[in-house]
């Protein structure tokens, strides 16, 4: 396992978050945050359901751990039909996504994680699929070969990435509702960390829940992780109950600062005040000093930096702000930055 696997922090699905698919809401009324989201997909399942239709295409685009699957998982129930999830790696041919499409009925759902990863040959087979409801076929090789369409029933497709910007236009202009999901704030997060504890069965008090919920980084699957760690912690090394004293003894030990981040975090940004100045310094260049993938800094360490305002981007490349500075008690000399136009 690489470094970025084992992070407690990686917003990224882990092997032991598989206990976490109980604490997923089933149905609208128990998401919590995501407000905005939340009430244009209330309408849109209203609309669909007094027209007896199916959903329309509906795309989730932000972080990782933010509820993208849970969402598509909410409307599938929410609908009371079936739901097909795949990933945009996983399809390799496009008869694979043929395969998958003749399997659906009328009102299912299919939910394709990382779409932005999908084949160009397997979006031009999933284009008519979801336009027309049709699939064309290619039976034959050379002069002989022909094309056939069959009908499919009426379906939709929900997609998640976390990479809008990868996403060809005509993919993206055939899903009739676009959706971006942000971090989450501190009271949707100790709403969240509260209904985990109950779920779990775990004693806290509420001082505990905002020390987890305001390490938790604004993402609902890495509080739940905490809580579970911090559950172990409290269970050999105290009587069981979080308290804040609790908490933070445990998240210090796991180096999980009161902020929320960790090792790599904090490596990103002293390798960008103490190797370049403070910046600006391309992705490339920060990936090699500190031995990781730039796809990772990009998809998994820099969002929540650039929400705490830790980070900046820029044409010239990455810079840390003043907040950097003071996070770390490193000296900021204004005089010694770079000036950006």
């Amino acid at each position: 396992m690489t470094e970025t696997t084992t992070r407690l922090v990686n917003p990224t699905p882990q092997p032991d978050d598989r206990l976490d698919n109980a604490m997923r809401p089933r149905i609208l009324a128990d998401l919590i945050g995501q407000e905005r989201v939340k009430e244009n997909l209330s309408i849109l399942i209203a609309a669909a359901r007094q027209r007896g239709d199916p959903l329309d295409h509906v795309l989730f685009y932000g972080p990782p751990g933010l509820g993208k699957t849970t969402l598509a998982h909410v409307l599938a129930n929410e609908m009371g039909v079936n739901i097909k999830i795949t990933s945009g790696p996983a399809i390799e041919r496009a008869g694979d996504l043929a395969a998958i499409l003749t399997n659906l009925r009328a009102g299912d759902i299919l939910f394709i994680d990382e779409v932005h990863r999908l084949g160009r040959i397997v979006e031009e087979v999933l284009y008519p699929a979801m336009e027309d409801f049709a699939l064309d076929i290619v039976i034959g090789k050379g002069p002989s070969a022909r094309s056939i369409r069959l009908k499919l029933p009426r379906f939709s497709v929900i997609g998640a990435t976390t990479r809008l910007a990868l996403l060809t236009a005509p993919l993206r202009a055939r899903f009739g509702a676009v959706y971006h999901l942000d971090f989450y704030d501190q009271k949707a997060m100790e709403a969240i960390v509260i209904r985990a504890a109950r779920i779990l069965a775990v004693g806290i008090e509420s001082e505990g829940v905002d020390e987890i919920a305001r390490r938790g980084r604004g993402t609902p699957r890495v509080a739940i992780r905490l809580l579970r760690r911090v559950r172990d912690f409290a269970q050999v090394r105290a009587d069981g109950v979080i308290s804040r004293s609790i908490a933070q003894q445990a998240l210090d030990l796991m180096n999980v600062d009161p902020l929320g981040l960790d090792d790599m975090d904090r490596r990103v940004l002293i390798t960008i005040i103490t190797k370049y100045g403070g910046g600006p310094v391309g992705l490339n260049t920060i990936a090699a000093s500190i031995s990781e993938e730039p796809d990772t800094i990009m998809d998994v360490v820099e969002p929540y930096l650039l929400q705490l305002g830790f980070l900046e981007r820029t044409p010239q490349g990455r810079v840390a702000t003043p907040h950097a500075y003071h996070h770390l008690s490193l000296p900021y000399k204004d005089e010694d930055q770079p000036q950006l136009f």
